[in-house]
């Protein structure tokens, strides 16, 4: 598979086949991962890699904690949207939302339904791999953005191998228990969890292609004539 490939094939996989990956390939991954783009070469990501008993380990507990109640009221360790959405960002996202749970058959007014939705996030979507990625706290905004390089260039690779991925900030949330379960430093912050597998490409979740805006939309070209 090539780059061009990779990068247009690659989506946020919300459901993964019962299939183990070779945990060589993922530890594989995350090194290659760190040819990222890094400002001063300062190589801003932490990465914690479960799988196996530990990673089902740490589903029962969040499992656990989220029976009772609604996980999208947990704070997160910062703030994954602002608090008001504005246009063009607030259209986009409510379309992804009408895509998603339209394929799954959830009605906008079933909110039992979106909420198991939302949970599945805290199973992995029954990905065999996770990957809980952070950052240093006192690191600013240009690290942040070597820090989404980083995820990026793994979740490219991983197509390589003919692998699936889905980003999952809602992750987020759970810091305090990811904390205690992988040991993590004070001085790190979760950004985000990466689901890893063979994804099932029969599902409805992926069923579609969330749509990207119009290149003019976004990039004003000067001399290009």
């Amino acid at each position: 598979m090539d780059v061009f490939e990779a990068a247009d094939s690659r989506i946020a996989c919300r459901w993964f086949l019962d299939k183990p990956v070779d945990p060589a390939i993922v530890r594989d991954l995350i090194g290659r991962a760190a040819r990222a783009a890094s400002g001063g070469n300062l190589q801003s990501w932490q990465v914690y890699a479960l799988t196996g008993a530990p990673l089902a380990d740490l589903k029962q507990r969040v499992a656990a904690h989220i029976a009772d109640h609604d996980p999208r009221h947990d704070d997160a360790e910062y703030p994954i949207y602002p608090k008001t959405m504005w246009e063009p960002y607030k259209g986009r996202r409510e379309a992804h939302g009408v895509q998603l749970y339209g394929a799954l058959g959830v009605g906008r007014d079933d909110a039992a339904g979106r909420l198991a939705q939302y949970k599945r996030n805290f199973e992995f979507f029954n990905a065999p791999m996770a990957l809980f990625i952070a950052i240093d706290r006192k690191l600013g905004p240009g690290q942040w953005a070597d820090l989404g390089g980083y995820i990026h260039t793994l979740m490219f690779l991983a197509r390589g191998y003919g692998l699936d991925t889905c980003p999952q900030e809602s992750w987020a949330r759970m810091h305090r228990i990811v904390r205690d379960f992988v040991s993590m430093p004070p001085e790190q912050m979760l950004f985000c969890a990466l689901a890893i597998g063979y994804g099932d490409h029969t599902h409805p979740a992926n069923s579609f292609r969330s749509p990207r805006a119009k290149l003019t939309d976004f990039c004003k070209f000067m001399g290009f004539e």
